[in-house]
């Protein structure tokens, strides 16, 4: 089989699909890869690494895509790309089909089997598949990074001839994955970090990294079967805002984390507690890309409101973009050797099987996932 990797063209993506160290892994499997040449050069991996790995490097990016059998991508595929794909191609990217209906359909009508990185489950066998996850750890680090670049204050306390620096207070909004590393990313730099999350299970992984977990009573709350917090209601929302006021008019810096998975993110800090902060902090809104947890927050722009900064930074993942890549790959490698037939050399994607009827979207020239077929048809 044919593994095409093109040159990622979404604006600002400096990740690359595949690295080499897993290219030459597959091949000896007995993939054959084609990638774009200076697809990886933005994410530190030159052409000649790809080369000496084993691929063939093309400068043709239709050429790529045309003749793959498995096109591996990080974000997905243009419109344009779609009429060019081959009937039965197994494309793998973030497709975001919650939101990308007409893209979706056209890869059905294409005969594409269209894989949602978004959609692989959480569960304990495709947790070494869960690019989520991967991805989610390096932006809860990289919020962490900017945060410090862009405060007044420095993180840590400092003892020095001159006076006594007190440690910077961080406050963290969902203990999620991105959360509990911006956790102890911050714990690690120095700070005094508090967090909440709805999820009272979750105060214990909180505690272990060093941080206070902050107490707001929601009522009863939960978490889906994938790990996600549930939705709040109207009422439980104001209560969570109304709790979290004076620790976020204490903070140096706050870090808003909570999404809805396939849902737009809900605003959980209003512009009143923007307002409350001391001039010289900084709220970073994580969730911006989905619409934001942050009122005022705007997508790639740093915003200041009475002298605090709110960044609406998108794409926190490819800010470092040779790790992103190394993981997002690892992903890729382990979701395609679990279905690698190594006998018929062709990759068995079940449709009973768990890991592949989640994530596989379109199959056989339609959109066969229940859960996005369901929005599709306003279910």
């Amino acid at each position: 089989m044919q593994i095409g990797v093109p040159r990622e063209t979404w604006p600002g993506e400096l990740r690359v699909a595949m690295v080499p160290q897993n290219v030459k892994k597959l091949i000896q499997l007995g993939f054959s890869i084609t990638v774009e040449s200076g697809a990886g050069v933005a994410a530190g991996f030159a052409d000649e690494a790809y080369a000496e790995a084993g691929a063939a490097v093309a400068a043709d990016h239709g050429a790529v895509i045309s003749t793959a059998d498995v096109l591996a991508c990080v974000r997905k595929p243009k419109a344009e790309d779609i009429e060019h794909l081959k009937s039965g191609v197994v494309s793998i990217s973030f497709l975001d089909p919650f939101n990308e209906q007409s893209l979706v359909e056209s890869m059905a009508s294409q005969g594409a089997v269209a894989i949602s990185m978004e959609m692989i489950p959480r569960s304990t066998r495709a947790q070494k598949m869960d690019a989520l996850s991967s991805q989610a750890n390096l932006a809860g680090y990289v919020t962490i990074i900017q945060a410090s670049f862009h405060s007044a204050k420095i993180l840590p306390m400092m003892m020095t001839p001159a006076g006594t620096i007190a440690p910077a207070r961080v406050f963290i909004i969902g203990a999620g994955v991105a959360g509990l590393q911006a956790i102890a990313t911050a714990k690690r730099l120095g700070a005094r970090v508090e967090a909440f999350d709805t999820r009272p299970v979750v105060a214990e992984q909180v505690q272990s990294l060093g941080a206070k977990f902050v107490e707001i009573d929601l009522g009863e709350m939960g978490q889906t079967e994938q790990g996600y917090a549930t939705e709040l209601t109207p009422e439980q929302l104001e209560l969570q805002r109304e709790g979290q006021k004076a620790v976020i008019a204490n903070a140096d810096i706050v870090v808003t984390t909570a999404q809805l998975f396939g849902r737009p993110a809900p605003v959980i800090v209003g512009r009143d507690m923007i307002e409350g902060m001391k001039p010289g902090s900084v709220v970073i809104d994580m969730a911006v890309e989905t619409g934001g947890n942050v009122e005022g927050s705007v997508l790639d722009e740093v915003v200041e409101i009475n002298g605090v900064k709110v960044i609406g930074q998108g794409n926190l993942p490819s800010e470092v973009a040779k790790n992103a890549s190394e993981m997002y790959s690892n992903n890729l490698f382990n979701l395609l050797t679990e279905f690698w037939d190594d006998e018929s050399k062709t990759l068995n994607l079940d449709p009973e099987d768990e890991i592949i009827s989640a994530c596989v979207i379109t199959r056989d020239g339609a959109v066969v996932n229940e859960t996005i077929k369901n929005i599709y048809s306003g279910a």
